[in-house]
Order: structure tokens, then C-alpha cells, then sequence
């Protein structure tokens, strides 16, 4: 049975508080009074946390980056605009070290201490759910960005807003895109990260293909966390006789899975693996990552658009592609992924549901957030009013990528849906 969130609310009063691991990207902000909550404020406080050690490193410091950049450009427009205020945004945050235990410590020195106004949440599912007791317990709005899970909203929560597309959607396009290109496939390994985001993935894609009838799961097993050794793991690959493979986790033990089914030359016709194949750092495998696919919450390439979203009847607000892809290669080096795009758009939202309520009390911009229905280079973006579903992201779609050699360098390939692909479906290169 599921844990609700108020029965682990008690769980937060019995942790220390710690302030190890400090990172304060631009100041400190004072309270203040006003309905707008505004009063005689200067900066607008946003807390997090981000893993800047531990497993999640990779994927948080991306999502990190992405945030940070949306923030340097506010506040080198002036900050955001609240009634006949400016305010800067400080971005609050502490080293999680990749670790749940540390989350609700963090989480609740950031409001307790650092008087944070909003929440963003870590990256991964696990996380998350550990940080949205704090921001449920002290009523603070959360976006959470780098979750994907739908238990976490299953749970009662009110202030958590997700931006990815739930879990249960993940790898259905997969499947989808291994029926299509390859028929006569019909033997799926569906294996994954015994943890909340990839244990929820894997289980709705095997609910999935059994619902489609098409393909058959032959082998649906879990790996331990931190796993270093897949050596045993694969020969019970090997042994069921799949076509395809589908599943893992996150980016280092989806990059170790993927390396040694290279190594072992599996006949396979597809690899489908979770986040890995997403970071850019997914490259460094070199032939291993050829023809790997995985899903991914956006790419650059993805072309949305202010006109597009005035033909689909959808508010649009924020940079289009193009300009946020540009920002991000002049600032950090390198070709952003959607964990990067996922920090930035966070930002984006916040301000403009700040900005649109004339407010930075929690429950003036959750009213904002829970009726958005927009469109955004990131995608659509809409949230489930329901009981027991609040919060929880309806609008957004993921499409499948590839990286693909050509005989030269490889690339990140948009390879379904059809309508957006940026080239064919290619077998894998081993």
C-alpha cells in the first residue's frame, strides 16, 4: 500500500537539520509583508537541492544549469515583475549528494532557515517524493522537474507540480516504435533500476505490451541499485532469448548495461534504455551507444513555436527553441538535453505564474499554475485537477531518440513519432 503523504509528514520533525553543502547562486532575501506578499522585498527565494555528488550527478547538474540560466537572464532584465515590483531571483541550494536521507533535512532548512518563497524539487522520482512532504507539510509551491513518477502524485499532494511526462508513458513509444519498424520482433526483456522512477516505468510498459497483445515480456526482473557487475544479470538476458531489451534507470548504471551488452554482442534488434541515452555524456561509449534509443522528455530540434501554439488555441509564454538552445551552448559549452530544458522551463513557468498572480504567496501562484494550459518550446504543459491526481503533468509528450554513427560522429536523432523525427529508425550498430 502506498504511503500517503500525511501519514510521513511525522517523519520530517524527527530530522536534524544540517548545512552542509551551502551554494547560494546570487544573494539572500529579506520577508516581507502585503497581500502580494511582496512588501519591501528585493529578491524572490528559490530553494532546492542538487546532486553534485553521488549517482544523479550528470542528469542534476544539467537541470541544475538549465535553472541557473533562466535566473542570470531575469535578473539581468531587472527580476520578475510583481505589480509595481522587481524582483531578483537567489537561487538557494545544498548538496543532496544523491542521497533521500539528506532531502527532507535540506528541504527543511530551506524554508525554515533561508526562508525560501518556492520549492524546486531534486532531480529523480525518489528524491521528489522525499522532498514533497516538506513542500506539502509547509505549503509551499514545488515544481518538479527531473520526476517522473506517477505515485508521487497519487499521494494527496497540492503544492507539487510535475513538468515531465508521468512514468507510466515513458516507454510506451518504444514499444510502439519496435512494432512498427521491426514486426517480426516479438520477445521484449523489460528490465530496470529496482528504485520508485524506473520500477513505475517498467511496470506500466509491461502492462502496456500485454494490453497490445502484439509482443511478449520474457523476462521482467529488477537490478539493485548501484549495481557495477551486470555480468550475471545479462547472461539471464541472454538466456530468455529477447529481441529487444527496454528498461534501466538512470544514466550510470544505463551507461554500465549498455556498455556490457555491447561487450557480450547480444543478437539483438533494439535497446530502449531509460535517461542514459538522453545526456550528452551518453556519447563517451562510443560504438556501444550506436543505434541505442531511449526516450526523451525534449530535444533541440523539437520545433514548437509561438505560431504554433496560436493555431493550437494554447497560450504560449518564453523563449522559442532555438533562442534557449544558443543561450545555453554560449553558456555552458555544450548542446543542452531535456534535463537542462527541463531546469530552464521551471523557471519559466514560476515566473510567469508569479507574474501573472501579482504575487509570491504560494497559494496565489498554485491557483495560477493549476489552470495553466500553454505551450512552451519544452512542450505542452498542463496539470490534473483531480482528487488524487493534482498535479500530476497531462499535457506533455516525449518522443524516441537514437544516437546514430552515419560512419562518422555520432548524433542524437529524433526517430519517432514519424512526424517529428529527424531521420529513419537505424538497426543497432554492433
Amino acid at each position: 500500500m502506498r504511503r500517503t503523504v500525511l501519514s510521513t509528514i511525522a517523519i520530517v520533525a524527527l530530522l536534524a537539520v544540517t548545512g552542509c553543502g551551502q551554494h547560494d547562486d546570487s544573494g539572500s532575501g529579506a520577508q516581507g509583508g502585503g497581500a502580494s506578499g511582496v512588501g519591501d522585498r528585493k529578491n524572490v527565494v528559490i530553494g532546492l537541492t542538487v546532486s553534485r555528488t553521488g549517482k544523479y550527478t550528470a542528469e542534476s547538474t544539467n537541470q541544475f544549469n538549465g535553472l541557473k540560466l533562466w535566473a542570470d537572464q531575469v535578473n539581468g532584465e531587472g527580476g520578475i515583475k510583481v505589480g509595481d515590483s522587481s524582483l531578483k531571483v537567489v537561487l538557494k541550494s545544498y548538496d543532496d549528494e544523491s542521497e533521500k536521507t539528506r532531502v527532507q533535512q535540506l528541504f527543511t532548512r530551506l524554508i525554515n532557515n533561508d526562508k525560501a518563497d518556492f520549492l524546486v524539487s531534486p532531480y529523480s522520482s525518489g528524491l521528489t517524493e522525499a522532498a514533497s512532504v516538506v513542500a506539502e507539510q509547509n505549503q509551499k509551491v514545488m515544481l518538479a522537474i527531473g520526476a517522473a513518477s506517477d505515485s508521487i502524485f497519487q499521494a494527496g499532494l497540492q503544492y507539487a507540480f510535475q513538468l515531465y511526462t508521468p512514468a507510466s508513458r515513458y516507454l510506451t513509444g518504444s514499444v510502439d516504435l519496435l512494432e512498427q519498424k521491426d514486426p517480426a520482433a516479438k520477445r521484449i526483456a523489460v528490465v530496470h533500476e529496482e528504485e520508485t522512477f524506473s520500477t513505475d516505468v517498467a511496470e506500466a510498459t509491461k502492462k502496456y505490451i500485454e494490453e497490445q497483445g502484439k509482443v511478449q515480456v520474457v523476462l521482467f526482473e529488477g537490478y539493485p541499485t548501484g549495481t557495477a557487475d551486470f555480468g550475471p544479470f545479462i547472461s539471464r538476458i541472454a538466456a530468455a532469448k529477447p529481441d529487444a531489451v527496454i528498461g534501466g534507470g538512470h544514466f550510470e548504471d544505463g551507461s554500465t548495461l549498455v556498455r556490457e551488452l555491447y561487450a557480450r554482442k547480444l543478437p539483438l534488434k533494439m535497446v530502449s534504455i531509460l535517461v542514459a541515452p538522453s545526456v550528452p555524456e551518453f556519447a563517451q561509449l562510443g560504438p556501444a551507444a550506436d543505434g541505442v534509443v531511449g526516450p526523451s522528455q525534449w530535444e533541440p530540434e523539437v520545433a514548437f513555436s509561438e505560431a504554433v501554439a496560436k493555431d493550437a488555441g494554447k497560450e504560449w509564454f518564453g523563449p522559442e527553441g532555438d533562442a534557449f538552445v544558443a543561450d545555453y551552448q554560449k553558456a555552458y559549452g555544450e548542446k543542452p538535453g531535456y534535463h537542462a530544458a527541463g531546469g530552464y522551463i521551471a523557471g519559466v513557468l514560476l515566473q510567469q505564474a508569479i507574474e501573472k498572480s501579482g504575487s509570491i504567496e504560494s497559494d496565489q501562484v498554485k491557483k495560477v499554475l493549476q489552470d495553466v494550459d500553454a505551450l512552451t518550446f519544452w512542450g505542452a504543459l498542463k496539470f490534473s485537477n483531480e482528487k488524487g491526481d493534482y498535479g500530476r503533468q497531462v499535457g506533455h509528450e516525449m518522443v524516441q531518440i537514437q544516437w546514430q554513427s552515419g560512419g562518422a560522429k555520432l548524433t542524437r536523432q529524433i526517430v519517432y513519432p514519424d512526424q517529428g523525427k529527424t531521420a529513419d529508425f537505424q538497426p543497432l550498430g554492433w
